[in-house]
Parts: structure tokens; sequence; C-alpha cells
């Protein structure tokens, strides 16, 4: 049977090609990046010792620099395992989940009417661009050729002028046999039910074509040459070949820009942003952009940013370039494409934005100067993150604690819609890490006149000092506690024996519980590895989820565990801190303390088991080296260890681990310890 090219496309996108191929070669370790989905192996089809065969998940297709061979899933599986097409396609649409389309007559006659409606559209094309060329256009070339435009641009974009007429048009393609029917089916004429006569539906316009994916024509973009035109931009209506919000303006000929950039770049030879793709406003702006330099723009239709046009761009680049003009309506579109992007970002995959300066547009700026101030612009581009933040902290002061929680409230709402949960968890807490800094000079201001810790000669005491006794006692502490935390974590012992760390983490929940409440995703994710914390904490976790509002308190959460056999355990994690003097983590810390301390601790925590799991790695990667006789191979991957072994030194000998021990806010609850 024959396949639609919606389809094949469709099961091509969600499948990645490397899922296809990885079945059959095993990648080569060292020149594969997983994150890029850029795989390299020894090529399935002819013999050879080192890897030539590539393919990228990006593009969807492989390519063997020794043999040349080359294709998509449906050529590997066709002419690597002999199947026939529709096996391939069979193999392909199981492995996405996809039913096999059963025959259906009348999709199978709508995409056999298709085919005639591109030709129409086609002639259409050349026939508005013999308008420009003719006496007719004469002002539409005057126009063209003072925004700068080159007839090799125009040429390339094929460019054209529709007269002023009411059925010049029209009578064209008749001329040509072509039935009213498809004219009208190709939206090239306005008609109705209420029109006598259709008549043309681009009058005294310069004419854009728009191409779909695969290059042909499927509609057209009119600009206006009479300024009291009721609309200065016109698009095709939507019809069986067009479908507004699902095209990008140059969409195939910026995805060969950024093929060919990727290319270049794996020999050194381009810059960033010509790797990915750049989002502008309108045809005018990719076009100007092009013939400066810039090939690898794309536009939506004269509307906002859709859902589907971001997903065409992911297709092309994990990380586009959205690029608006830097008044206030440019602004607020570039917010929309923000609060577009959010839910659907992922590991890899995101959106940047490119502000222009107030009252340009990309057209504006390189017609005079060339491409130099936009790739400045381009290389200022913000990361969604920051975009966000910069938007909320412009919206007023927060001066007081009712403003500063409604920002915090607002944000957290704000990125509750990532759909991801490993990627929202790490906008949780750059946001944490916003917000304290922002309001840190504020809380350092309140210990000014705050409670202060002192350390007097081996002991500690609570209570009011001056300043510099504070300062002076709380660095102190913090460099010692440091020492002993950081030691004990970086120590691998027994199992079942908690590090001081891991004890930290565990106790400072458990007598803050009010902490689940900001920091669940996080505190739910903690690996531990000792058996008995890890226990505890999906008892904990259990427990904490049966308990709502006021119900969860330390001493309620307390009495659970321990009806469920963990009171030695949680005795024996509380003298350990407690010896240990770390007082972020019991009971009679203040919140904001405790909530400082642990997130400390656990950020040491996190990196501490992400070095043991690079030296790990990196150890068995240098032995297969050797054992491969690789000795560049063996180099690059000693050095690579040493900077993990460096690093790892480092954070052994870091200060501030676990910071305040109760001054931050210069609150402590309970009695006096020393």
């Amino acid at each position: 049977m024959r396949f639609s090219n919606t389809f094949l496309d469709e099961i091509r996108d969600r499948v990645l090609i490397s899922d296809v191929i990885g079945r059959r070669v095993t990648w080569d370790r060292r020149k594969t990046n997983v994150s890029r989905g850029d795989y390299w192996a020894c090529c399935p089809f002819h013999g050879e010792k080192s890897p030539s065969f590539h393919c990228e998940d990006r593009k969807g297709r492989y390519h063997c620099f020794g043999c040349g061979v080359t294709g998509d899933h449906f050529r590997f599986l066709t002419d690597l395992e002999g199947l026939s097409f529709p096996e391939a396609v069979q193999q392909i649409a199981d492995m996405a989940g996809v039913a096999m389309p059963v025959a259906d007559p009348v999709a199978e006659k709508r995409e056999k009417d298709r085919l005639p409606l591109l030709d129409v559209m086609e002639m259409a094309t050349q026939f508005f661009q013999d308008q420009l060329q003719a006496a007719a256009g004469a002002r539409a070339r005057a126009y063209l050729r003072d925004r700068g435009l080159t007839g090799r641009t125009i040429e390339t974009f094929r460019l054209g002028f529709a007269p002023d007429s009411r059925n010049a048009l029209k009578e064209h393609l008749a001329g040509k046999g072509i039935p009213k029917e498809q004219i009208e089916a190709c939206g090239l004429v306005v008609h109705g039910p209420d029109i006598p006569v259709s008549y043309d539906r681009f009058r005294d316009r310069i004419m854009f074509p728009i191409p779909s994916s695969r290059e042909k024509v499927i509609a057209f973009g009119g600009r206006a040459m009479s300024p009291d035109a009721p609309a200065k931009y016109l698009n095709s209506n939507e019809t069986e070949l067009f479908h507004k919000g699902n095209v990008l303006f140059n969409f195939a000929r910026a995805r060969r820009s950024i093929q060919s950039a990727g290319r270049a770049g794996e020999a050194g030879q381009t810059d960033n942003a010509a790797g990915t793709i750049i989002a502008v406003e309108g045809y005018m702006d990719v076009i100007a952009l092009h013939q400066a330099g810039v090939e690898n723009a794309v536009a939506p239709l004269g509307t906002a940013l859709t859902e589907n046009q971001l997903e065409l761009l992911w297709k092309m680049t994990p990380q586009p370039i959205l690029c608006f003009d830097g008044d206030g309506a440019g602004i607020r579109a570039a917010n929309r494409g923000a609060d577009l992007a959010l839910p659907h970002i992922k590991p890899g995959r995101s959106v940047r934005f490119a502000l222009l300066p107030d009252g340009k547009d990309p057209d504006d700026l390189v017609r005079h100067d060339g491409r130099a101030p936009f790739d400045k612009v381009l290389a200022q581009a913000k990361p969604l993150a920051e975009m966000i933040w910069t938007r909320e902290i412009a919206k007023g002061s927060f001066d007081t604690p009712e403003a500063r929680a409604e920002l915090e409230a607002r944000l957290k709402q704000i990125v509750s819609v990532i759909s991801d949960e490993n990627v929202r968890r790490h906008y949780q807490q750059d946001i944490r890490d916003r917000l304290n800094s922002l309001f840190q000079p504020q809380f350092q201001r309140g210990n000014q006149q705050g409670r202060g810790f002192a350390r007097e000669g081996s002991g500690r005491s609570f209570g009011r000092g001056g300043n510099d006794q504070a300062r002076g006692g709380r660095a102190a502490a913090s460099v010692a506690a440091s020492d002993r935390l950081t030691r004990s974590g970086m120590i691998k012992g027994h199992q079942d024996v908690p590090s001081l760390r891991e004890s930290v983490l565990a106790v400072t929940i458990v007598n803050h519980p009010l902490l689940l409440q900001d920091e669940y995703d996080e505190i739910a994710a903690i690996d531990y590895e000792s058996r008995e914390l890890q226990r505890l904490w999906s008892a904990m976790l259990g427990t904490a989820a049966t308990m709502t509002g006021p119900q969860l308190t330390r001493e309620r959460l307390i009495e659970k565990l321990e009806e469920q056999g963990f009171a030695a355990l949680l005795k024996t994690l509380d003298q350990q801190v407690r010896n240990a003097r770390l007082w972020t983590a019991t009971e009679e810390a203040a919140m904001e303390d405790a909530r400082e301390g642990y997130r400390q601790a656990l950020a040491l925590h996190k990196r501490s088991k992400a070095l043991r799991w690079q030296k790990i790695e990196l150890e068995r990667e240098i032995a297969d080296a050797t054992e491969e006789g690789d000795g560049e191979g063996v180099g690059q991957l000693m050095r690579a260890l040493q900077e993990v072994q460096l690093e790892a030194l480092r954070l052994e000998n870091q200060e501030a681990i676990i910071d305040g021990f109760g001054v931050l806010s210069g609150r402590i609850k309970g009695p006096t310890h020393k």
C-alpha cells in the first residue's frame, strides 16, 4: 500500500534513529555524545576497525564516511536487513506505538487530490514572479530595491507581484486549463455562496511564496503596496495544503543551513549561533537576515508562535533562539513565547531569547551595518529561566514580607506547569537560589540588630552579642562544621553506617518536617547509601503523606516513626549530629537556618556522589582503553580523572558547608547547647 507523507513523517519523528540503529551496532564510547544525540559506530555495511559510521537523532539520518551509505530509518532497515519498504514502515510504526493506516479510500483520494493543487500553486508562483519583472511590477521592484534587497535575494525567495486586478491570476490559470474548483481549493480567489463571481485574493501586493518542509509552495503572503489597504500583510486562507499554525516561513532552507553548520562545527569552522534556529517575527526579517549571511532564520506567519511551530523548531535544534523587537510589543511577544515553551521543556530542550534594541527589527539592524550588530544581540540571548525571572521581578518592589511572599508564590506557580519532573525540580531550585540572592541583603541588615552566635575557646553559647562577635563566631563555626561534615561524606564507609552528611539530611527533615512542603521533590529523591536510612526515608515519606496542614508536626512524625521501629535509629542519628555540634539539623534550630543547612548539605551530597561515579566511570574507561592499546585515549582519560580527583579534594577543603548555626535569622528555639 502507499503511505502518506504525513504518516511517514509522524512515525519517523516519534522514533529516534539511534534506537533503530543501536540494536544492530555498538556505539563507540569515545566519539559518541549521547546528550547531543550524536552517535558513532563501526559501519554495519562494510568491515572496518575504526568507527566512521555516524547518525544524528536531530536530523534522523545516518552516513558512513568510509563506504558512503546514507539514509533514514526506513532505508537502514531495507538496506541492512533486506526488509521490504512496507515491512520497514511496520517495524518503525510498532516502535512508535502508532497503528498502521488502514486502507481509506477517502484519505487516498484526498492525498491524490493534493498533488494537482501543488502544481497549481507552482503556476501561481511563476505568474507572480513574471509580473514583478513586467511593467506592472515597476513600483514593487523599486520598493524592494529601497529595502536593500538584491536581485539574487529576490530570485532565491521567488518574490513576485500580484497586479492590481480582480481577475488577472484567475484568468491566467483558467487559460492553462485549471478548473475553478482547484483554483478555489488553493485559496487563490475569494469565493462563496454570497459572492456571484470569484475574484483574486491577492491584488497590488508584493508576494512571498510560503514553501512546505518539502519545498513545495503551499501558500502565499502578500505585502500591500497601497498605504490605504485594509491589511498591510495578508496570508492565504486555510486550505487542504496550508495550515498556518503548522508552518514556519523558510523552514527547509534554515534546516539545511544548520545541518551545514553542524558539519562545519565539527571541523571548528563555525560559531554556535549558526548551529541553531532563530525565530524572528516576519518575512522581511528572514529575507534581510539571509542576505546578510544569517541563513538559519524562520518566522511564524503573521501570528504569535504556536505550540506546533515550537515543536518544528525543536525538531531542528534543541535550543532555538526566539528573537523579538525590543519595544513593548516585542517584549510581550517574548513573554508569551516563554509561557508557551515552559510546559514542554525537557533535559536538553529549551529556548533562549534575544531582544533587539528598542525600535529596531532585524531588517533595520543588518541593512546598513551588516550582520555584526545582530550577531552581538544573539550572543546576549537570555536563557528561559532568566527571561521569566526578569519579567517577574520587574513587576514591583519587594521591600515587605508580603511582597516577597507573593513573588515566591507566583514563581512557584509559573514553574509548576513544567511537565518534566527533573527539569521542574531544577527550576524550583533555581528560583530558590535567585530569591535567596535577591533577599539576602535584607536578611543581613536584619541580622545587624539581631542575635549573634559566638565561639569562646572550645565551647559554644547562644545569646546576644555584638555584630563583630556574631560574625566572627559564625565564620569560625562554619569552618569547623564544614571540615567535619565534608570529611565524613568523602570517606566511603560501610554501607549500613550512615555518614555524618547523610545523618544531617535525614535528621533535619525529621526535626523540621515543614521543609517537605517547599522541598518535597528534592527530599523524596535523596539517594542514601545506608540501608537503614533508605528504610527510614521510605517510612518517613509514606507517613508524612498521610498528614496534611497542621497535622504535619515533628512530634507526630517521630511518634509514627517510633511506632514503626525506628526509635533507636532516630536516637543514634540525633546523637551523631549533636556530637558533631551541627545545630542546624536539630530541633532547636530556627527554620531559616535549618533550611539553609539542609540545602548546602544536599548540594554537597549530590556533588560528592557525582564525583564518585565520575571517578568509577573514568577508571573503567581507562581500563578499556588500556586493553585496546589506545595510548592517546588513556592519556586524555587520565587527565580527566586527575581533574575529578582535584575537585574532590577541593570539595573536602572548602569552607562554610553548613552556614549560620542559628544566626541567619537570629532566632534559636529551645534551650542553649554548649
